[in-house]
């Protein structure tokens, strides 16, 4: 029997059995489930039956729906899943299938983990998408030249789900290659310039007071800031205070934001990549830890090479640029995140991503004596998840569903990059965290028959 149970605020309301082939839920009267929310849109999402399965799909909804605290425009259920919308919480119930238990195999040693299935769509997707990437990297060629190991590990991030802090001098085109992105991959772009005067309410927007023209009574309308877009560029983050810089904490974990009473959810997909120019310190705020830890990656970005630096100079110098192209849609894009997720991985990657990250804190036992001696603080487990997910992104990106330790080895760096901080020790012999990860890299070896005993 399938059958949803709503509740609001925590506490049940009603439970309903899904007999009908086509379940509208929404604010309005004639919905199957009216939901008495605010953020609930007149018709806002339906639940349908196909064959055996049930579908859940939004329907523009203006504030969006959640399936497992991520958004969706249209995925197929599994018993236990929760939809949210607005303040309302509905869970998905299937009890025949509650009650069979998942077989033991050899990739979980007889561990209930939950089985992913992946579509032949999804399977399609991934096989193309090795020529997706090379069109992309000729795209954006259109207009940055060289920069490639950059503009790979951003790829990596976004089609991951995850959000990215570029590092460089300035003049290295960090703006210039994050528009460029937006283009390609037909994202929203909006870019907010950070500055020691800058607000919180100039980032999320605010509530405004004015006269309705029909009742001519004054009344408070939310006017959206530039956060409301798929790709936000927050140049020179560093340079706003943290009450500012902290307005993006809510939105880059939980893809909303709260202004006074009521929240708004995201358009998906939603990336912050944000800018720092790692020389000039002076009138600047350093990101707090926390909020360093909520991006995925840190990535440099470096001087070009000599003879790109000489395409560089004679490109910019002419009249006129050749524009970038489209090669993904943003529901492309969405579906890439949901199939990264899906991608199976083995449990010695597992193993081997925990084994980087434990490696690097001074206080665990079994640690090699270069941590102990020159880190003062490892990475933490947000580090082994983001590991993994690098993985498999890097993964899709090549067209392979299959990841292995190498690809792990290739996240290393601007997944813990930002997350390792060195002793006085470390520097005054002038070693750097990715001094550490390279070492770490040598020194913890890939797991092997004697890890599984």
């Amino acid at each position: 029997m399938k059958k949803i149970s709503v509740s609001t605020e925590g506490k049940p309301i009603k439970e309903i059995e899904l007999k009908n082939n086509d379940v509208l839920i929404g604010r309005h009267n004639d919905c199957d489930v009216v939901l008495h929310d605010d953020l609930a849109s007149g018709h806002h999402a339906r639940f349908h039956r196909e064959a055996a399965d049930w579908t859940l799909t939004d329907l523009n909804s203006t504030n969006g729906t959640l399936l497992n605290n991520q958004p969706l425009t249209s995925a197929t259920l599994k018993h236990g899943d929760i939809i949210t919308i607005g303040g309302v919480k509905i869970v998905f119930s299937d009890d025949e299938s509650a009650d069979i238990p998942p077989k033991p195999t050899a990739a979980n040693n007889g561990h209930h983990a939950k089985e992913v299935k992946t579509s032949e769509t999804d399977l399609a997707l991934v096989e193309q998408m090795s020529r997706h990437t090379d069109a992309i990297r000729r795209e954006v060629a259109k207009v940055i030249v060289g920069q490639h190991e950059v503009l790979d590990q951003v790829l990596m991030c976004m089609i991951a789900g995850g959000h990215a802090l570029l590092i460089g001098l300035p003049g290295m085109a960090k703006t210039t290659m994050v528009s460029t992105i937006a283009k390609v991959l037909d994202m929203h772009f909006k870019r907010i310039q950070f500055t020691p005067d800058l607000m919180p309410t100039d980032i999320t927007g605010t509530d405004i007071l004015e006269t309705n023209r029909e009742t001519n009574e004054k009344e408070f309308r939310f006017v959206r800031g530039p956060i409301f877009c798929n790709l936000l560029l927050a140049d020179e983050i560093n340079r706003t205070p943290p009450k500012t810089q902290a307005a993006l904490l809510e939105a880059m974990q939980e893809k909303r934001v709260t202004v006074g009473n009521t929240t708004y959810n995201l358009d998906a997909p939603f990336f912050v990549l944000a800018t720092q120019n790692p020389i000039e310190q002076e009138g600047t705020y350093p990101l707090p830890e926390a909020q360093m830890d909520r991006f995925m990656f840190n990535v440099w970005v470096d001087y070009p090479k000599e003879h790109e630096e000489e395409q560089v100079v004679a490109n910019t110098t002419v009249s006129s640029m050749e524009e970038p192209g489209k090669v993904l849609s943003k529901e492309q894009v969405i579906q890439l995140q949901q199939v990264v997720r899906k991608i199976p991985v083995s449990e010695h990657i597992i193993k081997y991503a925990v084994h980087l990250v434990r490696a690097s804190r001074p206080r665990n036992e079994v640690v090699p004596p270069f941590v102990k001696e020159y880190v003062h603080i490892g990475a933490g487990p947000r580090a082994g998840q983001f590991l993994i997910l690098a993985a498999k992104a890097k993964a899709v990106l090549e067209g392979r569903i299959h990841v292995s330790c190498k690809d792990i080895k290739s996240a290393a760096l601007p997944v813990l990059r930002h997350r390792i901080f060195t002793n006085f020790a470390a520097d005054s012999e002038g070693l750097t965290s990715i001094d550490i990860i390279n070492k770490l890299l040598e020194a913890v070896e890939e797991p092997n028959e004697k890890d599984y005993q």
